[in-house]
């Protein structure tokens, strides 16, 4: 059940002046899971389907999402631009065409192996960025969109890192106005970084205040030139989003040949932890009445933390199995068992036998809820249950 706060104002028409895409709906969960030779969705990860934090009013992710669309509607209206149109309600499913091919992801890319990517089956998963819907949109005739949304990757387990978080994609396609085809492809690119650039750093201006900016130059399969925009925060140089030129081939995959376009990416829990003060990503997804009340809508607030109650630590040790392991294996099957109880899993050592050859790993698993103390007994049952499972679902042996 989702909090209440979180349907204030939330439905398609709760924001006056900006255009907003067709709502398409969440898939149904228990789609997500089924006997496919390549489904490895887990149960927790689908329980979080249709969650939709992100259109929550009144929750930190919406409230900086709100305040980024409301930027870019200032902006382009100061401009004198069309508005962008948001897209936030996208269906998190979608095409390993979509989620990797058409943007140029190489076929033997890291990310499309099932250790980093839940697939529903052969043919799809739960997309990984919100650069996934970039080259079905362009397709369909839009110039300039906004996309927010769930995305869903296999990760270590930590104060920074879920296998669900969120992110907001923005994309402008220029006029032949702003950058005519007569004129050099370069130049056109050049105008286009130019336009990028000022752009996002009036965002980050908007967010952060008057801080010191510096662009890195980076590297994304799908975007060229690249570069991510950093800011000095609190003494700290902190990414806050990655962009660039959309790729001549992305264009292509979209039947846009010869225009020209940017794009940027950006992460909302990233941001949020930031301007909220909020030190574990798992609070995001909490229904404590101590989180939830904090917060109001298009207000940014410094979160105050209510009691730490202490850790639990367990330690589990075994020889890992003939096949390929991953350590995300590991961590998904203690998210199973343990959900958002589980705060932290590390790995303590890898131990190679002498004589067999034989690999084992010893992980330490910090078991604390962030609304309660837990009993021994009760994190006592968890272990017990990680324990079967890492034999019976990793194939792998105790020690």
């Amino acid at each position: 059940m989702m909090l209440s706060s979180c349907f204030r104002g939330t439905g398609p028409t709760a924001r006056a002046g900006f255009v907003r895409g067709l709502h398409l709906g969440a898939p149904n969960p228990g789609s997500v899971i089924n006997d496919d030779a390549y489904n490895n969705v887990s149960p927790s990860v689908a329980a979080k389907i249709g969650k939709d934090l992100h259109r929550c009013s009144a929750h930190p992710l919406g409230i900086i999402k709100e305040r980024i669309e409301l930027y870019f509607q200032k902006n382009t209206q100061a401009l004198g631009q069309p508005q962008f149109k948001v897209f936030d309600d996208l269906p998190p499913i979608v095409t390993v065409e979509q989620n990797f091919d058409e943007l140029l992801i190489p076929p033997d890319h890291v990310s499309r192996q099932p250790s980093d990517t839940y697939y529903v089956d052969a043919q799809r998963v739960l997309r990984c960025h919100t650069s996934a819907h970039q080259t079905s949109l362009l397709r369909q005739g839009e110039d300039r969109f906004l996309v927010c949304g769930d995305v869903y990757r296999r990760d270590e387990v930590d104060s920074t890192h879920y296998p669900v978080f969120h992110q907001m994609e923005g994309v402008r396609i220029l006029t032949e106005e702003e950058a005519p085809a007569r004129w050099d492809v370069s130049q056109r690119k050049e105008i286009a970084s130019k336009d990028l650039k000022r752009g996002l750093e009036g965002l980050a201006t908007n967010l952060f205040g008057n801080v010191e900016m510096r662009w890195v130059d980076a590297y994304f399969p799908f975007t060229t030139p690249s570069a991510e925009l950093e800011i000095l925060f609190r003494g700290k140089w902190m990414e806050v989003l990655g962009c660039g030129v959309i790729h001549d081939e992305v264009m292509d995959n979209a039947g846009r040949t010869g225009e020209v376009g940017w794009a940027f990416g950006l992460g909302l829990e990233r941001l949020a932890m930031v301007l909220f003060s909020i030190p574990d990503i798992r609070l995001f997804w909490s229904e404590d009445p101590r989180f939830s009340s904090q917060f109001e809508a298009k207000t940014l607030t410094t979160f105050q933390p209510y009691s730490k109650y202490p850790p639990c630590y367990k330690d589990v040790t075994f020889w890992l199995p003939e096949d390929n392991f991953h350590n995300n294996d590991l961590f998904e099957v203690v998210r199973d068992v343990a959900g958002d109880l589980v705060e932290e899993i590390r790995l303590l050592d890898d131990f190679i036998h002498p004589k067999t050859q034989r690999k084992s790993r010893c992980f330490r698993i910090t078991y604390r809820s962030m609304d309660r103390s837990l009993t021994n007994e009760e994190v006592d049952r968890l272990q017990e249950i990680v324990r079967g499972y890492i034999t019976s679902r990793l194939d792998a042996e105790l020690r």
